[in-house]
């Protein structure tokens, strides 16, 4: 089956008012044919602020700032990847969560970031906490749709998890931290992730530069590179065939060739 993804490469709104940001992009989507648009990392709050600004501006799930993105899916009549500072049920830092809302407005699955990002220049424990689960695939009119965000890319087992599980699209909103090599490692794993489970691949990072790196992209699943951006806001839009999924692997099946008793 073939739709189109919309990858909103964005910078946090200077005026701060991301409803109107996310309204624009979703009209540009609507536009040029969008099935799926899917917004980055942080989109909600911008990750620089102090510390306990951070922690105070986090909402639930189902507080105003994802019913208002909802409510612009449902404008729309897109299907939409969101991402939010989510409060805690039961106290302490936030979650890194991302939104799956569905083209009447309804929620169809979220998920809490499962790998922090702590190195030694950063360290994102200090402002949210982990999730405990991967994301449970969720089936969309086009595709079935698998998420991970920005840091899990460097985790292979959350990209295998959804190929075993039906994903046909993998997506990743990311805030990609500049630095050396940083940005051949975005676009080398994002492919490593497409070709060892032959299916597409897209990721989609902020763009506000001098920090973070832009460079949206999609993978198909040989690896190939079906769409590409540069370091600035864009709205990179990609047409997917779901349909190559099984021709790739009738002619390599590298899933059915797995030993997970051996590893």
């Amino acid at each position: 089956m073939e739709f189109t993804l919309g990858l909103a490469q964005t910078c946090h709104p200077e005026d701060g008012d991301v409803m109107a940001l996310v309204d624009k992009m979703a009209a540009q989507a609507v536009e040029r044919g969008v099935d799926l648009l899917v917004f980055p990392e942080s989109l909600m709050t911008s990750y620089e602020l102090p510390v306990d600004q951070f922690i105070a501006s986090a909402e639930p799930l189902d507080g105003p700032f994802a019913r208002s993105l909802c409510q612009i899916a449902a404008k729309h009549g897109l299907w939409m990847v969101f991402t939010l500072n989510e409060r805690a049920e039961h106290g302490g830092n936030p979650y890194n969560t991302a939104v799956v809302a569905a083209a009447d407005g309804s929620v169809a699955g979220s998920y809490r970031k499962v790998h922090l990002f702590d190195t030694s220049f950063t360290a994102e424990s200090q402002k949210m906490q982990a999730g405990d689960a991967l994301f449970q695939p969720v089936s969309t009119p086009f595709c079935t749709l698998g998420l991970g965000i920005c840091y899990d890319l460097r985790f292979p087992e959350v990209a295998r998890f959804a190929a075993v599980n039906g994903v046909d699209l993998m997506v990743y909103p990311a805030a990609w931290v500049a630095g050396e090599m940083k940005a051949l490692q975005w676009k080398t794993l994002l492919a490593a992730r497409a070709i060892e489970n032959e299916f597409f691949v897209a990721g989609l990072s902020r763009a506000d530069a001098p920090r973070y790196i832009g460079q949206s992209c999609v993978f198909g699943p040989l690896g190939e590179t079906l769409a590409s951006s540069g370091p600035y806001q864009d709205l990179l839009v990609c047409r997917i065939d779901t349909d190559r999924i099984a021709a790739t692997r009738a002619n390599m099946p590298v899933l059915d060739h797995r030993r997970p008793e051996l590893y």
